[in-house]
C-alpha cells in the first residue's frame, strides 16, 4: 500500500508531501491524526530562516503576532522518539522533520521543512546532539516552499504571515 500524501493549502499556494508511514508509523501517524482533526488549519508558519528551514505546527501561531508562537504543542502531549536504525533518511532539501525541544520524547505537533541539506540535524549523525527524524518529503510544490522560505522576516518570523488554510490527507 502506498504512503499517504499530505496536501498543504497555504496563503502562498499548495504543496504536497509523501508521509513515510511505512517507516515512521509513530511520527507520521501523529501528524496524520492531527491533520485529520483539523489541528493545523488556520495556523501560521511561525519560524522562517532563509537557507535553513521553515517551521510550522504551534497552536499559539493561530495569532501570527503571538509572542508565544513556537512554544506550544498539541493537547494530546508529546510523542515517543522514533529512531529506527533501518530508516536513516537525512534532513535533505524538501524533507519534513519532527521539531523538538532537544529533550527526549519532546516532539508533538511542530515540524519543519528543510530548505537546504541540514545533515547536522540527523538523529544518526554521531557528530551532533540533534535528533530530528525525517517523516516525509515534498513531492509537489517545492516552489511554494521556496517562496515561503524567502519571505521577509523579523527575528525569524514572517512580517507578512503565511497561513495554513488546511492540511488534508490523501490515501
Amino acid at each position: 500500500m502506498a504512503n499517504p500524501i499530505a496536501v498543504f493549502e497555504t496563503s502562498a499556494g499548495t504543496f504536497k508531501a509523501e508521509l513515510f508511514q511505512d517507516k515512521m508509523p509513530i511520527t507520521a501517524g501523529n501528524f496524520i491524526e492531527l491533520a485529520n482533526s483539523s489541528f493545523y488549519d488556520g495556523l501560521h508558519f511561525h519560524r522562517v530562516i532563509k537557507d535553513f528551514m521553515i517551521q510550522f505546527g504551534c497552536p499559539h501561531s493561530k495569532d501570527p503576532t503571538s509572542p508565544i508562537a513556537g512554544t506550544g504543542g498539541p493537547d494530546s502531549g508529546s510523542i515517543r522518539d522514533e529512531f529506527p536504525p533501518e530508516h536513516q533518511i537525512s534532513n535533505e532539501i524538501g524533507t519534513l522533520s519532527m521539531a523538538n525541544t532537544g529533550a527526549p520524547n519532546s516532539g508533538g505537533s511542530q515540524f519543519f521543512i528543510n530548505t537546504v541539506h541540514n545533515d547536522f540535524l540527523d538523529w544518526f549523525n554521531p557528530r551532533t546532539p540533534s535528533k530530528h527524524p525525517v517523516f516525509g518529503k515534498i513531492v509537489d510544490g517545492m516552489d511554494i516552499v521556496n517562496t515561503i522560505s524567502t519571505t521577509e522576516t523579523r527575528n525569524d518570523r514572517p512580517t507578512t504571515p503565511v497561513k495554513m488554510i488546511s492540511v488534508k490527507i490523501e490515501a
